[in-house]
């Protein structure tokens, strides 16, 4: 549940930090590329935890990828420098997001049985 309350302010939170002109920072001491990553596999985890596995969860992130492809297009308005290998670290992070997710839900269902058995 919790997913579902924060990611519309991690999203606010990402899109600030895209375009701010001048980004935190603590940002200087990690490489660009797995803020990114980090950034995207985030809201990829949430929106996979609060939509579960169903057709929307697709469509959320084509979002969420298309999201991080144009605020490196606005990066340019903003003083920035909009590189494509951002959005390679973006897409990287929605799909790891969504697959490791995705693994994690499974392997809870796959336990669900055996806890219902047990109380039993």
């Amino acid at each position: 549940m919790a997913a579902l309350y924060l990611f519309w302010p991690a999203v606010a939170l990402i899109v600030w930090g895209e375009l701010t002109p001048h980004p935190p920072q603590w940002t200087e001491h990690f490489w660009d590329k797995t803020v990114h990553l980090t950034a995207y596999f985030g809201l990829a985890s949430m929106a996979t935890m609060a939509l579960g596995l169903k057709r929307r969860t697709l469509w959320a992130l084509l979002g969420l990828a298309a999201l991080g492809g144009a605020l490196e297009v606005l990066q340019g308005f903003t003083g920035r420098d909009p590189e494509v290998f951002d959005e390679v670290a973006n897409c990287l992070g929605v799909v790891s997001g969504f697959l490791t997710t995705w693994g994690s839900l499974a392997l809870l269902k796959s336990f669900a049985p055996i806890a219902v058995d047990a109380a039993e």
